[in-house]
């Protein structure tokens, strides 16, 4: 039998035959339980996944595949904001920013020899 809820310490946790095992991985952080309905694809390529990354659940999985998700949204943010900086630079800022990049070089090549 299994008995959902929160307990003392925050964290969420189970109860089988009165041990109480805690759905909390070290790496992972907090957990919560979810119910989705997805397509017969999207449960083949986790189950697809679970097996290839030799993983313990498909929960772990899915886990995982959002973190890689949501860490290239982040990348792709990062390279828009760039890209918007550089992009709103007038021509002489263009040309200063040039000019730190070649005097930076130039110190990285004094310092290679």
């Amino acid at each position: 039998m299994k008995i959902w809820g929160v307990g003392m310490d925050g964290h969420t946790g189970y109860t089988t035959y009165g041990e109480t095992m805690p759905t909390r991985s070290p790496r992972m952080g907090r957990k919560i339980k979810k119910s989705f309905s997805i397509s017969v694809e999207s449960d083949s390529f986790i189950r697809r996944s679970c097996k290839e990354r030799k993983s313990n659940s498909e929960s772990e999985t899915l886990d995982a595949l959002l973190s890689e998700l949501m860490a290239v949204r982040q990348q792709k943010a990062i390279e828009a904001a760039y890209a918007d900086y550089y992009d709103s630079l007038s021509e002489d800022e263009v040309a200063e920013e040039s000019a730190w990049g070649r005097f930076a070089e130039s110190q990285l090549a004094k310092e290679a020899h």
